[in-house]
């Protein structure tokens, strides 16, 4: 037993290098085999990018409203009829997928952004930032600035029955208001028009989806509220959504405001 035991142990400590060298050198034709094959082009082609996905992804990435003609200059295409039916065709697929968000037009341009149905939950996420107040005094003047447009201070007191001044200031502090030129009347008195942050925080397209002008007939603040808030899919950046005023002219919150309508008595102007 022990010429047996020392047999196999010296076996074990010193392999037949005949028997061994083929099991290596096919073990290394094996390897070389797989080496050379990972380098290989795999025959099976990615799928190709559709521009559709192309127009999800340029939404997705940007923080500001885009109009349909920049999109189609970005895709490679002339028509921007072919961006809208891009765009038709994922909200279709929003929809039927039960997604949270969808692509509005807002502004001018098109943005893609969460449904109001998750206000309440991202309004939790969102109460770190810093909430603008909104007066119905200035809730009121705004509707008149922006069914008026363009208007001057006194137009805006008439309407009123009340001193503007201060009010018109706080409103273009908030980048909702702008001097949008001088009218021709004794001593050139400025002319005021809403902007595009006007737009994008009321949620229209254009000035033409504003309620008609029998709403008012309930008080000129009843025409239009701020929109419930939507978050834009798009990481945070520093926005592009003001216009080029008058150096006077206080600069926006590049996240853009967000409104509260409280008392007058509340919160001043």
């Amino acid at each position: 037993m022990d010429g047996g035991t020392a047999t196999m142990n010296h076996a074990s400590e010193s392999p037949d290098q005949s028997d061994a060298a083929p099991l290596n050198e096919a073990g290394s034709a094996r390897n070389g085999s797989a080496l050379e094959s990972s380098h290989e082009p795999n025959d099976a082609a990615a799928p190709e990018i559709q521009p559709r996905q192309v127009v999800e992804a340029i939404l997705f990435a940007t923080d500001s409203p885009l109009p349909a003609a920049k999109i189609a200059k970005i895709l490679g295409v002339g028509d921007a009829r072919e961006v809208r039916g891009h765009i038709a065709a994922l909200n279709q697929h929003y929809t039927d997928m039960g997604l949270s968000f969808r692509i509005n037009e807002i502004a001018g341009g098109f943005q893609m952004l969460t449904l109001p149905a998750f206000n309440a939950w991202l309004s939790k996420l969102l109460r770190t930032r810093d909430e603008t107040r909104l007066t119905a005094a200035a809730l009121e003047t705004l509707a008149i600035v922006a069914y008026k447009q363009p208007v001057t201070r006194a137009d805006v007191e008439s309407i009123r029955g009340v001193a503007a001044g201060d009010v018109l200031n706080r409103l273009r502090e908030m980048n909702l208001v702008k001097i949008v030129g001088r009218a021709e009347d004794l001593g050139r008195p400025m002319l005021y028009g809403t902007t595009k942050q006007f737009l994008e925080v009321f949620g229209l397209a254009s000035l033409e989806e504003l309620p008609q002008v029998e709403a008012l007939r309930g008080g000129a603040s009843a025409a239009i509220a701020p929109r419930e808030p939507v978050v834009s899919a798009a990481p945070s950046a520093e926005g592009a959504m003001g216009e080029s005023e008058d150096a006077g002219d206080a600069t926006a919150d590049d996240s853009g405001p967000t409104l509260k309508v409280v008392d007058d008595d509340e919160s001043a102007a």
